[in-house]
């Protein structure tokens, strides 16, 4: 089989690229933005605030999931979602080494 071309990348790479890709979507911002605001656990008043179908924002819940940026506990029948820390507080610090890394010292175009 095959190198993919996941594998020419680092495994910090390819983390960072699957964040940037779930957080890419105004929905997801939107998501993110709220459990800041609010600093808690929510169970379900997302669909009140942002004005998408449950299913909607189920699937925009997973994938913020899959990446790590948030986390869900089960509580009765519903799921109740936060913002994960070490995976936020990660995040930050990569993206503020990738953008403290460039330099500019003069205009090369």
């Amino acid at each position: 089989m095959g190198v993919t071309k996941a594998d020419i990348f680092t495994d910090e790479q390819n983390k960072l690229a699957a964040q940037l890709k779930a957080i890419a979507h105004p929905a997801r911002i939107a998501i993110l933005q709220h459990l800041i605001k609010i600093n808690a656990c929510i169970c379900g008043d997302l669909v009140d605030e942002l004005g998408l179908a449950q299913a909607t924002i189920s699937q925009h819940l997973k994938e913020l999931k899959n990446v790590g940026l948030i986390q869900g506990t089960i509580e009765g029948v519903s799921v109740c979602y936060c913002i994960e820390p070490n995976a936020w507080n990660n995040l930050q610090k990569q993206l503020n080494v990738f953008f403290k890394s460039y330099q500019q010292t003069h205009s090369c175009c």
